[in-house]
């Protein structure tokens, strides 16, 4: 790999492969700015025109939970039963949610 390619910020890429599905992470590029990790991202991983949107983020400016924090930062949400999808009928034809 080239000197000047190291320098070039890493991507994660998110891909929504049709309408009305989330977009999910596919992997990581390298890229010089946001346009140019579009085109990457397109031509790496929509190979087969299995996408209808593409994000990019730099991997920097991914902030995460700390695994070991886990307990503590979800422990209010089980106090939240009713957020549950269990208490909502889906009707039949919805086929992704």
């Amino acid at each position: 790999m080239s000197q000047q390619r190291k320098q070039w910020p890493l991507w994660e890429v998110f891909i929504r492969a049709r309408s009305g599905l989330e977009h999910k992470h596919v992997g990581s590029i390298h890229a010089v700015d946001a346009r140019m990790a579009i085109e990457h991202a397109r031509d790496l991983y929509t190979r087969r025109q299995e996408g209808v949107s593409i994000w990019v983020v730099r991997s920097s400016d991914i902030t995460a939970s700390d695994p070991g924090e886990a307990e503590a930062l979800f422990e209010p949400a089980k106090d939240k039963i009713y957020r549950h999808p269990t208490f909502y009928a889906i009707p039949d034809e919805v086929k992704n949610l």
